[in-house]
């Protein structure tokens, strides 16, 4: 039912997915930390610009993305001055624009994880002899757990939907920058309607489980209720 290169996208898009989210994990953890902390009265200067991709067009987003990693722009340009070659249209620069264009379905769900688990838990620990990285590692990540799964699930899914913003950067080069959705749509465009619905099925599936997933584990790490329901 799906044919090599079908499969080659779907080996490219999970790998996109694992990578992109195992590194906002990696960026976002601290950044929403920070952000839950803070009191800095312009930090919602920040929290504008990692909201940004999900007001803002994909195209739009992988345009400047693309000028930026190609050869006359200032992260292609880089490249080049010490050897390397421009990022547009390959795996590398995949991975950068989907870190940029999943960041707030990531950092977002960590920020209100540790922006719920208040002040208190961290007194008690510091009151202990705890120090700040003890406290964060200890107390805030643990308590924070539902939040890092829901980060996860919605980094790696969002990943996997990409179609805008992975076509303005990566181009449709098959085995080395088309993923599914960039297939799925090749498959439609020469009315293949039997393999697009393999694709699209099976991401649909996916995508369901996943947030199955999500609700049903958050359900069963919710904390108790105070004084139980009235």
């Amino acid at each position: 039912m799906l044919s090599d290169s079908d499969l080659t996208a779907l080996l490219i898009t999970l790998k996109l997915a694992a990578v992109t989210t195992v590194i906002l994990l990696l960026i976002g953890t601290p950044i929403a930390w920070w952000l839950a902390r803070s009191r800095w009265r312009y930090k919602f200067f920040i929290e504008a610009i990692i909201a940004l991709p999900l007001v803002l067009p994909p195209t739009v987003l992988g345009f400047y993305l693309l000028i930026a990693l190609g050869p006359n722009g200032p992260i292609g340009g880089f490249m080049q001055l010490f050897g390397g070659q421009p990022l547009a249209f390959t795996f590398t620069g995949l991975v950068i624009g989907s870190v940029f264009y999943s960041m707030p379905f990531v950092i977002q769900p960590l920020q209100s994880a540790f922006h719920a688990i208040g002040h208190r838990p961290l007194e008690v620990a510091a009151t202990l002899g705890a120090s700040p990285l003890d406290r964060f590692f200890t107390v805030a990540v643990p308590l924070a757990r539902p939040g890092f799964l829901t980060a996860t699930v919605l980094g790696f899914a969002h990943t996997i939907g990409e179609f805008g913003v992975v076509l303005m950067i990566g181009g449709n080069i098959p085995g080395q920058t088309q993923v599914l959705s960039i297939a799925i749509y090749d498959h439609v465009e020469v009315l293949e309607y039997s393999q697009a619905h393999w694709l699209s099925g099976g991401l649909l599936i996916l995508s369901f489980l996943m947030l199955i997933s999500v609700y049903a584990l958050n359900r069963r790490f919710a904390l108790p209720k105070i004084g139980g329901d009235l």
